[in-house]
């Protein structure tokens, strides 16, 4: 019993001396963490990080030169283009052209057997002969009341009738002949000399090239931008890094309720025939130019809703410290990379292109790391910045350069003036049968 009560007292004492060492290794520690300890760090350095200025990314609002325009692709087509048919059915006997050759309006083309119509048209022409004689006779003898009112009377009906029917033959043995209705290019013919045709049955088509039209849809939402006049770059890639310049002539009045979009159509000056109908054409239309518009990254937004915001930073105290302030933005033309600014920015100011997310409320504290903007925005040295919401310069018309160059110098040009120079049309009076000359289909 004795032995157990002395290794009860030993187990005791060295538990005692255990917690007594626990606690005499710890103390230094819990004084130092306590409040007002002799160990307590100053106030400064407990903040650390936390006063430290965030970095950011800015950059310069700039004034650049931006152009208000359009992209679109469209198909190149004819000034004029016709398929001749013949009216009427007959042999071939004469093919006054070669293919690809240049021609004349007016300039017979095809020529078909007219031996019949001929005949007919001196058929014609005899009996109108008599008829005219038989007319003036009885007038004589009416004055000398020879013969009755009644034989003058069907006398001039009958002239009437032998006038009519040799119409109706010169009418016919014209038809028989198909003539060129434009200056133009023929095509590859389709047929030979002695082929019986029906009428209808394709011969040859004519293209006038001189000018093309290019035909291209452009969204619904600007067809209050486009308007006649204005000009269109135009790029094919049959012949690539060349460009053309293209004058808007049309504009469809009807949107297109299935795409949403409107039809136009320009025209470009082709003398020198390197384009064809037919290519595929990458069309730029430009409906203005801003010489003066603010500009900055397009990173540099901040969407909210439907509202655009950027992050303004304001000088501080020393050259390394900046400010930030929120600032609610109206946005214009937008490019690659870059956006215009119409309101809410001056030419001058500094945005914050990187890092907003680590800007939490405005009048923080921020470092700028980077203030380098593009170097095709940085503005001339001494240009004086632009208002923001400057206008944008239209697009000069290409017809007020007509006045500079000779007349009919650029088949555009000429189709526009023609077309401006067009009266209302008025009702003619019937002139009895005309000679058509060829058949112009849809």
């Amino acid at each position: 019993m004795a032995s157990k009560a002395i290794y009860a007292v030993l187990a005791v004492a060295g538990i005692a001396l255990a917690s007594g060492a626990a606690w005499w290794y710890q103390k230094p520690r819990a004084a130092n963490a306590a409040p007002g300890g002799a160990g307590q760090p100053p106030a400064g350095a407990a903040a650390g990080s936390a006063g430290k200025p965030v970095t950011v990314e800015a950059a310069k609002v700039e004034v650049a030169s931006l152009v208000d325009d359009a992209q679109a692709v469209g198909s190149l087509r004819s000034r004029r283009s016709v398929v001749l048919r013949p009216e009427v059915s007959g042999r071939i006997t004469q093919l006054n052209f070669t293919d690809g050759q240049r021609v004349r309006k007016g300039q017979v083309l095809v020529q078909f057997d007219d031996q019949l119509p001929m005949a007919q048209v001196q058929q014609g022409q005899a009996e109108l002969s008599i008829a005219q004689a038989n007319q003036k006779r009885n007038q004589e003898l009416v004055a000398q009341n020879f013969v009755s009112q009644r034989s003058l009377d069907e006398s001039a009906a009958n002239l009437q009738v032998a006038q009519a029917k040799l119409s109706l033959a010169r009418a016919t043995a014209s038809r028989l002949k198909i003539v060129a209705p434009f200056d133009g290019i023929v095509g590859i013919r389709m047929v030979n000399v002695g082929d019986y045709l029906k009428d209808g049955a394709d011969i040859v088509n004519i293209e006038d090239i001189d000018a093309l039209f290019v035909d291209f849809r452009l969204p619904e939402r600007f067809q209050s931008k486009v308007q006649r006049g204005q000009v269109a770059r135009v790029e094919v890639d049959a012949l690539p890094g060349q460009k053309y310049t293209a004058v808007v002539q049309a504009i469809d009045p009807l949107i297109d309720a299935n795409g949403r979009s409107v039809a136009v159509r320009a025209c470009i000056d082709n003398r020198q025939l390197r384009l064809r109908p037919g290519m595929f054409a990458r069309v730029n239309t430009v409906f203005g130019q801003r010489d003066n518009a603010t500009v900055i990254p397009e990173e540099a937004l901040l969407p909210q809703g439907d509202s655009q915001f950027v992050i303004k930073l304001i000088p501080g105290a020393d050259a390394q410290t900046w400010t930030t302030q929120r600032v609610p933005v109206q946005v214009g033309i937008r490019r690659p990379g870059t956006v215009e600014i119409t309101g809410g920015l001056q030419a001058g100011d500094t945005v914050i292109r990187a890092g907003q997310q680590r800007v939490q409320r405005d009048g923080m504290k921020v470092s700028v790391v980077v203030l380098n903007p593009p170097a095709s925005s940085r503005p001339a040295d001494g240009a004086p910045p632009a208002a923001a919401a400057a206008p944008a310069r239209p697009a000069a018309p290409v017809e007020a350069q007509a006045s500079q160059a000779a007349a009919g110098a650029n088949p555009c040009l000429v189709a526009m003036r023609d077309i401006r120079a067009v009266p209302a049309p008025a009702p003619a009076p019937s002139t009895g049968p005309q000679r058509p000359v060829t058949r112009n289909p849809a």
